[in-house]
């Protein structure tokens, strides 16, 4: 699980920004949020402007040089640096693979250009490269002068994790091998500027509808657009080599596609995704109710939250700062380069009774 990042110089964030999962508190309710003492599902909330996006593009940066054959986002360099600066970007992530932690940290250029990079294992550097300068525990590999060669002096800036993930053989359940599959199986989603994704490679190819029908989904697809938007629709069965789907209203026959809402049309790319997206490990949504009723969203987040994986997603909504979906340690506000829980922005004890929403704009929470 990731338990903590931290970004600095990146698109807003002129300064260091820290999202720490790490310090749940010890609230009986919706325990289904926390595994093993780190957060697993949170909604980030925030002025226009405060960073919510960027956040969760810093998360997935890691993406882009040890997932490199995974969907990137067209134009992620644009405004990469915080106003051009020239300055390198920096980037901190904290794991936590089954007891043993993780730290992994690189600062790179608006190129994406590698200038620093760190590992370290239960507190121990494994290895650290800045410039030409560069060290190896010999206790975790071996032939370590053959590696410095290679690293020392190499004009592309490859990353150390990918040169010993493809050329020194690891064991099984290796913390290299470990980070691999887990940046392997992330995922970055948003709605509102088009179907954009990046990380798991499965995407939609304009035609999911075919998908469901292929896959026989058509009752699932139905049961769960009845869940979470309460949307009866009476599908006519299709033919296997059907590519769309048809539904009836007074024994007529009308296209789904061509005379659903924006929600629903969201709805139905979001059906795709969970069942596409197999075994995620991380998952960020942006804004994604931009298309939704409040109370749908609430019904949404139940489906997503029941999830294995760790999820978070940035939202407006304000009726989803609520204890009957998640609990104050949950739920964080972003604003000036700070980002903390909502149970750290008040000296108040917050119980299930309270309505945080309410607590929320009568600003009682400080960041």
């Amino acid at each position: 699980m990731l338990v903590k990042f931290a970004v600095k110089n990146y698109r807003g964030f002129a300064d260091r920004i820290e999202l720490d999962l790490s310090r749940p508190n010890n609230y009986e309710y919706n325990t289904f949020a926390i595994s093993n003492g780190v957060v697993k599902n949170g909604i980030i909330y925030g002025p226009n402007g405060a960073g919510k996006s960027n956040l969760g593009l810093a998360i997935f940066d890691i993406e882009y040089h040890l997932a490199p054959l995974k969907a990137k986002k067209p134009g992620y360099y644009d405004n990469y640096e915080y106003g051009n600066s020239g300055s390198l970007v920096e980037f901190e992530y904290i794991f936590n693979f089954s007891g043993q932690i993780v730290e992994y940290r690189y600062s790179k250029d608006r190129y994406n250009v590698l200038h620093k990079e760190m590992l370290a294992v239960d507190g121990e550097t494994v290895f650290s490269k800045q410039g030409t300068v560069f060290e190896i525990k010999t206790s975790y590999f071996s032939n370590e002068d053959a590696i410095k060669d290679n690293l020392k002096n190499n004009a592309n800036n490859v990353s150390v994790v990918n040169f010993l993930l493809a050329f020194y053989p690891l064991p099984e359940n290796h913390f290299l091998l470990r980070l691999q599959d887990f940046v392997n199986r992330m995922l970055w989603i948003r709605y509102v500027e088009g179907r954009e994704f990046i990380g798991i490679e499965t995407q939609p190819n304009g035609n999911i509808e075919e998908y469901i029908i292929k896959n026989g989904l058509v009752d699932d697809f139905s049961s769960f657009l009845m869940r979470v938007s309460e949307q009866k629709f009476e599908f006519i069965e299709p033919e296997p080599t059907d590519k769309a789907l048809f539904y009836q209203v007074n024994g007529n026959r009308l296209s789904f596609v061509e005379t659903i809402s924006s929600g629903t049309r969201s709805l139905e790319l979001l059906y795709f995704w969970m069942k596409r997206m197999g075994d995620p490990s991380f998952v960020f949504i942006d804004e994604f109710d931009a298309f939704y009723h409040f109370r749908m969203s609430f019904n949404v987040c139940k489906e997503l939250f029941s999830l294995s994986c760790q999820l978070f997603m940035s939202s407006h909504n304000t009726y989803l700062m609520t204890n009957e979906l998640l609990r104050p340690d949950c739920n964080f506000i972003i604003n000036g380069n700070k980002i903390k829980s909502l149970s750290e922005c008040t000296d108040k004890e917050l119980r299930f009774g309270h309505n945080i929403e309410k607590l929320y704009r009568g600003k009682a929470f400080d960041i």
